[in-house]
Parts: C-alpha cells; sequence; structure tokens
C-alpha cells in the first residue's frame, strides 16, 4: 500500500473515531487548556432531533392579518416568520420548524412541546409597535386605541362607532410600524433612575421620524404595541438623527422584556393563527420502531448479498457501509437535521445509492480480473471505469433533491424538504465512501494478495 492509501486509511480512522464519538454522545465539548475559568474550546449539544410526526407537537398554520388583496413584500413575510421563530424559542420551544407557504402564510411546527396554549397564545400576539399621530390627545398607559394600520387607511384620522355603540370613538394615524427599528437597548436616565428604551432606525425610517416631528412640534407621540399604550411623550423638538428613546413607568424586568418583545416581536406584517392542531406521539413511536426494523432487515439482506455475490470485496463492501452509516448520523447530530418518517426514508433509500456505487465498481474490478490484470491495478481500472456511471447516477439524484427542497420550501411541505435533505446528504457520503473508503480498504487488505491463487475469494470461477 502506497503513501496515499497510508494517509487516507488514518484520515478515515480519525473520522470514524470522531464519529462514533458523537453517535454515542448526547452533549460534547472539547477543554480548553488556556481558559483559566474551564469554559470548553467547544461544547455542543448533539441529541437526536425527531421531527413532529415522530415526537409529537404542535402544528400551526398561521396568515398575514391583513385584507384579500393587500400586497406583502416577500422579505416583509420571511422577516415575520424569522421573528415568530425567535420568539418560540425564547419560550423554551427546541426543534422549530417554520416555513412561508405561498405569500401570504407560515407554517409553523412545535415538536415536542407540553404547553401547546402557551405557544399559541405567544403567536397570536403580533408585537406590532406602532409610532401613532393622536394630535393633542394623550391617551393613558395601558389604554387601548384605534389606528388607520390594520385597516391598511392612509386617509387623515376619523371616527368611527364605539364597540358599545355608545359614541364615536376616534381612529388615529399610524406614522411608523416597528418593521423602521434596527436596534433595540435599554438606558437608565442619570437623574431620575427610571428605565427608558433607546432604538435606531432604518433611513427610511428615520426620513418619516424626522419629518413628522418636524411637522407637529408639542403634539403627542404615542406609541403603542398591539394597540395597547405604552408611552405617549410630547414631540419636544425635530428628531433627524434616525436615534428615539421610549420613556414611561418601566421597571428593570419591565423595560426588559419590552425591549426583548420588541426586538423579536415586532412584526412586519400582523399575523393570525388559522388552524392548530396537537399531533400525538404514539403513532410517531411506533413508525420509528417499524422504520428501524425495516431498516435492519434491509441493511442485512443488502450485506447477505453483497458476501454472498462477491465475498471479499463484498466484506470490504459492508465495512464501507458502515463506515457509511456511522459518518451519517454523526453528521445529521452535528448539523443539526431534524429527522422526520420521510427523512428516515431519504436516509434509508441513499443506503441504496451506497451500494450500487460499490456493486459498479466490483463488476469492474472482476472484469478487469478476469482479464488478466493483478488486483492493484484491477483496483484502480475497476474504480476509475465505474466512476462515469457513479457521478452521473449521484449527479440525476442530487439534481432531483433540489427540485424537492425547492418545492418543500415553496409549499411549506416539511416533509418533503426532510427527505430531500436526507436524502442529498446521503448520496454525498455515499459518493465519499464509494469513492474513498471503499478504494482505500480494498487497497489495505487486498495490494499482497493474487486472485489467481484463490479465485473464489472475488466470485471468480475457478
Amino acid at each position: 500500500m502506497n503513501r496515499k492509501n497510508t494517509n487516507w486509511l488514518i484520515t478515515i480512522i480519525a473520522l470514524l473515531a470522531v464519529s462514533i464519538w458523537v453517535d454515542f454522545s448526547r452533549q460534547i465539548s472539547i477543554p480548553n487548556p488556556f481558559d483559566v475559568y474551564g469554559d470548553p474550546l467547544f461544547s455542543r449539544n448533539v441529541e437526536t432531533k425527531l421531527g413532529l410526526d415522530l415526537r409529537g407537537g404542535l402544528q400551526t398554520l398561521l396568515e398575514a392579518d391583513l385584507p384579500e388583496g393587500s400586497t406583502i413584500a416577500s422579505g416583509d413575510l420571511e422577516t415575520t416568520r424569522q421573528i415568530l421563530e425567535k420568539r418560540a424559542n425564547a419560550l423554551g420551544v427546541s426543534e422549530i420548524q417554520m416555513q412561508t407557504a405561498g405569500d401570504r402564510r407560515i407554517v409553523a411546527e412545535f415538536p415536542g412541546i407540553s404547553n401547546p396554549e402557551d405557544v399559541v397564545a405567544s403567536l397570536q400576539q403580533t408585537g406590532l409597535l406602532e409610532f401613532v399621530d393622536t394630535g393633542d390627545f394623550r391617551p393613558e398607559e395601558g389604554s387601548i386605541i384605534q389606528t388607520d394600520y390594520a385597516a391598511g387607511s392612509a386617509s387623515a384620522p376619523t371616527a368611527t362607532p364605539a364597540p358599545d355603540g355608545s359614541q364615536p370613538q376616534a381612529v388615529y394615524h399610524t406614522i411608523m410600524t416597528g418593521k423602521e427599528l434596527v436596534t433595540i437597548g435599554i438606558s437608565t436616565a442619570s437623574i431620575s433612575g427610571n428605565y427608558n428604551i433607546d432604538f435606531t432606525l432604518t433611513t427610511e425610517g428615520t426620513k418619516i421620524f424626522g419629518d413628522h416631528t418636524a411637522a407637529n412640534i408639542n403634539k403627542v407621540l404615542t406609541i403603542t404595541l398591539d394597540k395597547q399604550v405604552i408611552s405617549a411623550p410630547s414631540i419636544n423638538g425635530a428628531i433627524t438623527s434616525g436615534q428615539g428613546q421610549i420613556t414611561g413607568s418601566f421597571t428593570a424586568d419591565s423595560a426588559n422584556a419590552l425591549a426583548a418583545q420588541l426586538k423579536y416581536g415586532s412584526l412586519p406584517v400582523p399575523i393570525k393563527v388559522v388552524e392548530s392542531r396537537t399531533v400525538g406521539a404514539t403513532l410517531g413511536e411506533e413508525s420509528v420502531r417499524k422504520s428501524l426494523v425495516a431498516g435492519s432487515i434491509g441493511l442485512a439482506v443488502v450485506i447477505l448479498f453483497m458476501l454472498l455475490y462477491y465475498r471479499l470485496p463484498g466484506f470490504i463492501a459492508t465495512l464501507a457501509l458502515i463506515s457509511y452509516a456511522i459518518l451519517s448520523l454523526a453528521l445529521f447530530k452535528l448539523i443539526p437535521i431534524v429527522l422526520t418518517l420521510p427523512g428516515i426514508a431519504g436516509f434509508i433509500l441513499s443506503i441504496g445509492m451506497a451500494v450500487d456505487a460499490n456493486i459498479l465498481i466490483f463488476e469492474r474490478l472482476k472484469e478487469e480480473l478476469r482479464a488478466g490484470r493483478n488486483l492493484r491495478q484491477a483496483i484502480d481500472l475497476g474504480w476509475s471505469r465505474a466512476w462515469p456511471s457513479i457521478r452521473d447516477s449521484n449527479t440525476s439524484t442530487l439534481i432531483t433533491c433540489v427540485i424537492l427542497y425547492i418545492f418543500g420550501n415553496s409549499f411549506g411541505a416539511s416533509m418533503v424538504k426532510g427527505f430531500s435533505v436526507t436524502l442529498a446528504l446521503g448520496v454525498g457520503i455515499s459518493l465519499f465512501t464509494a469513492i474513498i473508503v471503499t478504494r482505500t480498504f480494498l487497497h489495505t487488505l487486498l495490494d499482497n494478495l493474487k486472485s489467481v491463487e484463490h479465485p473464489r475469494w472475488f466470485g471468480l470461477e475457478e
């Protein structure tokens, strides 16, 4: 065995050792010898993450709470999805899957949650921050006021009947919403010691804020969150720097809570919960059990076939197949990949792709041996002549995976995405095992053998 194969063998053994460590761990960490406080150099939770169909949980369909026909920018909907995901993470919900579906909807999945009511309530709170022109009127903190933003109106303030029909209720004009916020921070007033919330604005927000404050000095600019007044300061002068401050009766806790809600809850698009359902875990557990049984049976049949038909090369292919499984599981845990039932199906299918590559190589190997080549030559020639077929078949599979991923991402089909991702990763790893691992193992074990002395070991006729 030459030096190149020796280096590859060492690399493969090192990769397998690290992968086995990851596969059998829930938390991995690398100590930092230079840190006096004992903080690790690297730490990662590598528990296997199961999807909604395997673990149970909550599935929710969200929709933009705007009139039909309203135009919603795709970027705004994506920003809304990201903010909702961060808000759910703040609630301690892990392994969340959120994706846009069409131009008005977001599909959300929360595997393994025990408090679906709290999650739904949090999602229904739009976290809509509005800067509202209330003229000379200063509403009380905590009161609810009507604005024209939800109705999509850009007209001047009007009057509508109150809910009980007793008297008209003013509808105030929204100057700007929370989507113009760039940063949120907490500060303390030097004299009073009160807590304030500082913010900076986008370029467009800076212009809107500057124009309005310049034209409405001594008027009231009311700040609301989900239509509830949190502050109603007077405009003392034009604010053109793009920086502002929300003042009020904030404690340290309430200021931090509001800042977090503004940072992760100022939605560019208001949303509503259209549908919500709880998925039980019983079916998922049964599906996992049956999938493992099916996968084990399939793997055993494949190994038996390889051993009976290809003999010694089949044994090497079995080692490569086991290496493939070890590397795949480690990669799924490190990325991490949330495994769904279709995702497991994609992984099992990729095992077939890995075996297919080995079969092509071994058939070429047998042809070269029959032509009188020695083992070293047969291995190299068999691999090089099988490579075009392996490359083309795997490339077509990867193209299909990309198409499936785009489809699943566009229509909110998370199971299709899971299948395409695990299949694509499996194909990539199978290429590595076929091109590098199998070839290296072949050279390691067979270079010193003579096939003419042991034809049965290679499935050749005597």
